[in-house]
């Protein structure tokens, strides 16, 4: 069945793929956006949220809504004002969202948002289902209050699909150039003790999971969006290394160093989050990645061939 899908964060990593391959499926697409942006095929609304103002026609025809907009957390040093916006810029949206749902008892009836398993904290070797409790930090509080944002909606008797999404493995997006930029230069390492668990997904398959979570009725709640095998953060600095041909340090990064390199957003690369798919596996969805050298190669390799056309 068509939806009529209204999205926000449109323009990230993965809302560019997530338009297409809905478009592909035959879907209708509609978008929140800060500012004019021309997408093909796609209508365009404008809000704004810290000034809680957004179109009223946004909702027009809409059954679906897919929330996917939120300040970068790694952007910038987290500063009290700039955690501060992070954590706004989820929950103001999803409450100004709701509040337009509200006063035009507009039929929405499901509601699909981001969120990441940071909700979880730092676990150590804990196995984490969906049902783990959130955990403390930063990374922590930022999910749980936009979680609990999105929860609200329960009230008006949407259907609500939290994505807790994790490592996105992306070409030359996201956090992995961030991750390899060391190791192209030789100075590749593993992170603290490097043991931390790295649930890591590739973008393909949280696209996927996105689509699967609005054609399928019978998601529900949260899900761990992330591949069923997670790994060490020296084992996947390892594995960037392979795929570029570098060597990695034999000594890693002191947690020290990375604190008083990165301050309190040193938490982002040292949490450790042993996630469990069981529960969207459960679905019966199928990742296209399962491994992790299969997801890199597919991410490098690629890239050779497109950056190289005739070889």
């Amino acid at each position: 069945m068509t939806k009529h899908i209204l999205m926000t964060g449109a323009t990230g990593l993965i809302g560019k793929r997530l338009i297409r391959d809905l478009q592909e499926r035959g879907h209708q697409i509609a978008v929140l956006s800060r500012k004019p942006v021309v997408i093909e095929n796609v209508k365009v609304f404008l809000w704004n949220v810290y000034q809680q103002e957004i179109d009223p026609d946004c909702l027009s025809g809409i059954d679906t809504i897919i929330h996917l907009a939120g300040e970068n957390i790694a952007g910038e040093k987290w500063s009290p004002a700039r955690k501060k916006k992070v954590i706004d810029s989820r929950v103001l949206s999803t409450k100004l969202l709701y509040q337009l749902i509200k006063e035009q008892q507009a039929g929405i009836q499901t509601f699909i948002s981001a969120s990441a398993v940071g909700y979880y904290g730092d676990a150590g070797d804990e196995i984490l289902t969906e049902k783990s409790p959130a955990g403390t930090g930063f990374l922590a509080e930022c999910c749980r209050q936009w979680e609990a944002a999105v929860d609200e909606g329960a009230d008006l008797g949407l259907r609500i699909v939290k994505c807790r999404i994790g490592f996105v493995l992306a070409r030359n997006e996201g956090a992995l150039p961030a991750l390899d930029k060391p190791i192209r230069l030789f100075v590749g390492a593993g992170l603290g003790s490097g043991k931390q668990w790295v649930p890591w997904v590739h973008i393909d398959d949280v696209v996927e999971a996105f689509v699967s979570a609005a054609e399928n009725e019978q998601w529900t709640g949260p899900y761990n969006v992330c591949a069923p095998f997670p790994v060490g953060n020296r084992s996947l600095t390892k594995a960037i290394a392979k795929q570029l041909h570098r060597p990695v340090w034999p000594i890693n990064v002191p947690e020290g160093v990375l604190k008083l390199i990165l301050g309190e957003m040193s938490e982002v690369a040292l949490i450790s989050n042993n996630t469990s798919a069981q529960k969207i596996l459960d679905t019966g969805f199928k990742f296209k990645f399962l491994q992790l050298e299969n997801a890199l190669t597919d991410i490098y390799q690629n890239n050779l061939v497109q950056n190289n056309p005739d070889s």
